[in-house]
């Protein structure tokens, strides 16, 4: 069965979409690549455009507003004013920068637009992301129970759960005095919380908690949106978006957590998130919310459908490689999805060791 996210959404499931646009410089181009998904009303500048939306009713706003980003920073002080406005609060924002410019992009997160695009950029693209934003905006609601549905179309297999309970068990048991000796080294070495909790999504979307221990500075997160430019998985087309993030050298990252990492001991606690169920030993790695949203087309939501774990075959194959790509992952994760058995597992598993320590710091 098909993931609710990426549904049978066909080309013309945008028309009934109104996108508000202001800019020129591309306008031709969008309108060439976007007039026949959705209704497009356009304005020659923001003077223009906050004209437009000024007469609009709350039926006859739009759904999305697209705007090409000024020399001047004149359209976020225009996002600004627009947000002030309560009927604007549910639109989806999406800025077009034709700059490279960081400053640009840190002050599109600081307003919380929904994606900023550096230009030149595939459109088909923009218009995947456009129609995911609208369908996520109206299912946002019911993710708990779109989960839930999803959640049937896999269950693990009795036997693989066993083997999780086991292992994880008797590895935790094994490795407290580890786990404990670590947790002394990371509170000692650094400011901050011992373990880094974050938002994961597994199979059938669903998410949970996933627990490391801290690797990096407590301001990582602020970080990473002035460290995009360096994603190793930045799209091939010449932009700066990528589903997945790994950053080469990543400055955020602590000196005894470069140890951590390169040995994966800061995967440990990921060993009570097995040993719960949200988690299988192996399976496809859970991906941030941010990442998860970014695979969102029928041709990689079936990685959604496996099993997700702390080991798999990215991290046995090309792990740490520059000459993977973000394609060549996806794959690797759908493949799991669709052939995953106990022998493919104990495969993975024993393969897992040597490829634990890595050569590439990334």
């Amino acid at each position: 069965m098909p993931l609710p996210l990426a549904t049978e959404w066909n080309e013309n499931a945008g028309s009934h979409t109104r996108i508000a646009y202001a800019g020129t410089q591309i306008k031709d181009l969008v309108a060439s690549e976007l007039n026949n998904y959705f209704q497009i009303i356009f304005n020659e500048n923001l003077e223009e455009f906050e004209e437009y939306m000024g007469n609009q009713s709350i039926l006859s706003i739009p759904e999305i507003i697209l705007l090409e980003v000024d020399e001047n920073g004149e359209c976020f002080r225009l996002i600004e004013r627009l947000k002030q406005n309560f009927l604007f609060n549910g639109l989806i924002i999406v800025l077009i920068s034709l700059s490279n410019d960081k400053d640009l992009k840190t002050n599109a997160m600081r307003l919380k637009v929904h994606d900023f695009y550096i230009y030149p950029f595939a459109m088909t693209d923009l218009r995947e992301r456009l129609n995911f934003l609208v369908k996520f905006k109206l299912i946002k609601p019911k993710l708990i129970e779109i989960s839930k549905e999803v959640d049937t179309a896999y269950r693990i297999p009795v036997g693989k759960r066993l083997i999780d309970i086991l292992i994880s068990g008797i590895m935790l048991l094994i490795l407290s005095p580890l786990l404990l000796f670590i947790a002394i080294a990371v509170k000692v070495g650094s400011k901050g919380p011992v373990l880094y909790k974050s938002k994961r999504v597994g199979t059938g979307y669903k998410v949970f908690d996933f627990y490391k221990f801290r690797s990096m500075r407590v301001d990582a997160d602020k970080l990473l949106i002035e460290l995009s430019t360096q994603n190793q998985y930045a799209n091939e087309d010449g932009g700066t978006k990528a589903a997945f993030v790994k950053i080469k050298d990543d400055p955020r990252i602590t000196k005894l957590g470069n140890f951590l990492r390169t040995s994966s001991l800061d995967e440990l606690p990921q060993l009570f998130n097995i040993l719960v169920g949200d988690m299988s030993l192996v399976g496809n790695r859970p991906l941030p919310v941010y990442e998860a949203e970014m695979l969102t087309s029928n041709e990689w939501s079936m990685r959604f459908l496996g099993p997700v774990g702390l080991t798999g075959l990215w991290q046995i194959t090309k792990r740490g490689k520059l000459d993977m790509s973000e394609r060549e992952r996806k794959k690797l994760d759908n493949f799991y999805a669709q052939n995953h058995s106990f022998w493919l597992d104990m495969k993975i598993l024993f393969k897992t060791v040597p490829a634990v320590f890595q050569k590439e710091k990334v």
